[in-house]
């Protein structure tokens, strides 16, 4: 049960970009709710005293107000992604390039090496096991236990988790 645990709450920790997102997707919708139920509200009032042309003008206006802000939250976005391949180009200056490349390297080399280990260990458990008498299924237990499955699970639950929600 604490390994299904780990699982999820690894897998969610690669995608807490895009949950943010969607929060923040949900608050903006909401509060262009908002500002769509006001305008509604102003354009009958005008209607109601005979301002029909200056409902309209009133309309575009706002249609160019969303628009813009549309165009600007885009700008941001643009920019802070701008901003941070910017920080890591400049972090990498100077550095040859093996360093370059060991860095992207840190996710998929940890996950491999992870992996490896597992195999390294379970491979000459699993021997020792046989040269000694022990049986299969308690060789297992001892060798593919509850802490073992948590670690495992975690880590490439997360990295599966981040590449997933990437998309």
């Amino acid at each position: 049960m604490l390994t299904l645990l780990s699982t999820v709450i690894s897998f969610l920790m690669g995608g807490i970009p895009k949950i943010l997102d969607f929060f923040q997707d949900r608050s903006d919708k909401k509060h262009e709710l908002t500002l769509a139920q006001m305008q509604t509200e102003r354009e009958l009032t005008m209607l109601e005293k005979g301002y029909a042309a200056q409902a309209k003008i009133e309309e575009i206006r706002t249609d160019q107000l969303q628009i813009d802000a549309a165009v600007q939250n885009n700008q941001m976005a643009l920019q802070e992604k701008m901003a941070l391949l910017a920080h890591d180009t400049e972090s990498a200056k100077g550095a040859s390039q093996w360093v370059i490349n060991a860095r992207a390297m840190v996710r998929p080399g940890i996950t491999y090496g992870m992996f490896l280990l597992l195999a390294f260990v379970d491979i000459f458990g699993f021997y020792y096991a046989i040269q000694t008498g022990v049986q299969f299924t308690e060789a297992l237990n001892i060798l593919w236990d509850d802490d073992s499955q948590q670690v495992f699970a975690s880590i490439v639950a997360f990295y599966f988790g981040g590449q997933a929600f990437k998309k």
